[in-house]
């Protein structure tokens, strides 16, 4: 367990997680939002994509009253995107994040997950920064990141492909 928060509940991504990550992304309705619905996932792809030893990215499986119900990723910025952004001696770490199974949506959960995890990355990690760059037209998500104290901060004209288009994204960050 990476840590816990009342009925939420963050682990390290295990072994037998594929399964789950196959079958939440590859529902059009999560797709909409992560990664795109013309870009479904096998299991051979989550396998590729989820369960690479080369990537240091700390992959995680959120748990709400027992149930895994999502995915949250944590990383430290590399060099060269504290550049493209202008932070330069500074520990930033990014995330994203999916609920994975839509009947949790809406509940406040995704708050309670992005406030724990920006805590956990500020204490256990000493992140000076956290970081995230969701597509501007995703405004549940903007919102439910604002009202975690995420602030726009640079506007990312054409900044990922999703369905096919390159969409518009902003920085996001919220600071110690």
């Amino acid at each position: 367990m990476l840590f816990q928060n009342g009925k939420l509940l963050v682990r390290l991504l295990e072994e037998e997680d594929q399964f789950l990550l196959a079958k939440w992304l590859s529902d059009p309705e999560v797709l909409k939002y992560y990664e795109g619905r013309d870009n479904p996932f096998h299991l051979e792809k989550v396998r590729n994509v989820f369960y690479d030893p080369e990537d240091e990215t700390i992959k995680c499986i959120i748990v709400f009253e027992g149930k895994e119900i999502g995915y949250i990723q944590f990383y430290e910025l590399d060099a060269e995107a504290k550049v493209e952004y202008g932070y330069l001696n500074e520990n930033v770490y990014g995330i994203d994040q999916f609920i994975g199974e839509v009947a949790y949506w809406n509940k406040g959960i995704g708050t309670l997950l992005v406030t724990s995890m920006v805590t956990y990355l500020l204490e256990h990690e000493k992140a000076s920064r956290v970081v995230m760059d969701p597509q501007g037209w995703n405004k549940r998500a903007l919102k439910c990141y604002e009202k975690c104290g995420f602030k726009k901060v640079k506007f990312l004209p054409k900044h990922e492909l999703h369905e096919g288009v390159y969409q518009d994204c902003w920085l996001i960050e919220y600071i110690r």
